[in-house]
């Protein structure tokens, strides 16, 4: 993908790295967020479904910045190597409030927040050669946000995993006050290569032969 031509950081608008559901995966949660709304009866502002995603990295700060926030995110972005792998969302939460607003989410589990986490740390190491200083990197709960809203009795279960395979990761630009993204940039991960087929008639003819059985 050609990324969009970089503007200059302005005010109401902020970036962050983020992997985002496939298709089926954002129908299943869009209908675990419909389920919830209607069982707790709870307002607030939902998100929609095209704008779902699971958040990596945040745009660190600037402390030597040599280029154009935005051109240092998207040049940061393409240095990151790192490995495909599955999410599993598998419990749903109230987060700790934000701005007066309690976020409705989606937890990953702990392979997924392992995995996560790699790809994290690797983003912010190519943020930090780009001089942008991201704090609290092990600092991490990867989840899917559902729903900002007012405060709602603690909520707290498991619910049926949801699955899909993040296959590549994408900068977004977002625009404060306003439930509109913008994937700007976004960079393949490497899938593991499949074990080598086994070879069993040659496995068979290379086994030393047996020792002879006594005779009777």
């Amino acid at each position: 993908m050609t990324p969009t031509p970089p503007a200059e950081l302005a005010a109401g608008i902020d970036y962050f790295f983020a992997v985002r559901p496939d298709g089926h995966a954002r129908v299943e949660i869009a209908n675990v967020a419909a389920r919830f709304r209607r069982s707790q009866r709870a307002s607030g502002v939902p998100v929609s479904v095209d704008n779902l995603h699971l958040a990596l990295c945040p745009m660190g700060r600037p402390e030597r910045p040599q280029l154009s926030p935005e051109r240092a995110m998207l040049a940061a972005g393409a240095a990151v190597r790192g490995n495909a792998f599955t999410i599993t969302l598998d419990a749903a939460m109230r987060c700790i409030p934000t701005g007066g607003q309690f976020p409705f989410v989606l937890c990953a589990d702990p392979v997924t927040a392992a995995a996560a986490l790699e790809l994290r740390k690797a983003i912010a190491a190519a943020q930090r050669a780009q001089g942008l200083q991201v704090n609290g990197v092990s600092i991490f709960h990867p989840h899917v946000a559902l729903q900002h809203g007012p405060a709602i009795d603690a909520i707290e279960e498991s619910i049926n995993p949801i699955r899909w395979r993040a296959e590549e990761f994408v900068l977004i630009r977002s625009f404060f006050g306003q439930a509109s993204h913008e994937v700007i940039g976004r960079w393949p991960l490497a899938s593991e290569p499949a074990p080598a087929a086994i070879d069993m008639l040659a496995e068979l003819a290379n086994m030393p032969d047996l020792p002879a059985l006594p005779d009777e």
